[in-house]
């Protein structure tokens, strides 16, 4: 009889409190041309932002490694709150939005085929907090890489807001 392998998972949480209004932190995450401008780690492009911002709406993104390696992702949109709240179920995927496993990439550990993400949008008075929760990440590396990956996004995500304007 085969014994089945213990997986160890982790939530990631990232937050972070940006110098703008939560209109404009939800205009830049959910227009795909802002999008562009930000999504991925430092020295990451996103040259495909494609999303049908809905309920049961999907999405495909495509992230580009400086080294020119493309990675893609796709998912559906399972709860969108306008200025409040957005839940995904996210997978890696190949340029045709079809899932793949994270070994596809190159990545190793037990990473779900589909995860949960939900990104929420908090409102300061003038700031924006965000935090973004993801359950079911491989532990220890998995989730050191996912919330790096993230912190540098929105590292970008904040320069962009400092040179919006409205």
């Amino acid at each position: 009889m085969a014994v089945a392998e213990q997986v160890e998972r982790e939530e990631m949480v990232v937050s972070r409190t940006f110098d703008a209004p939560r209109e404009r932190v939800w205009r830049a995450w959910t227009e795909p041309e802002l999008i562009k401008q930000w999504w991925g780690p430092k020295g990451f492009t996103a040259p495909v932002i494609e999303l049908d911002l809905r309920n049961g709406g999907k999405y495909l993104f495509n992230m580009r490694s400086p080294e020119g390696q493309d990675f893609w992702s796709a998912g559906v949109f399972k709860e969108v709150v306008k200025e409040e709240r957005i839940t995904v179920i996210d997978s890696f995927a190949d340029q045709e939005g079809n899932i793949v496993p994270a070994s596809f990439y190159g990545l190793t550990g037990a990473w779900p085929l589909e995860s949960e993400v939900t990104v929420t949008f908090e409102d300061l008075g003038g700031r924006a907090r965000i935090i973004i929760r993801q359950p079911g990440i491989p532990a220890g590396e998995g989730v050191e890489v996912s919330s790096a990956g993230w912190k540098e996004s929105l590292d970008k995500l904040a320069e962009l807001l400092r040179s919006m304007k409205g």
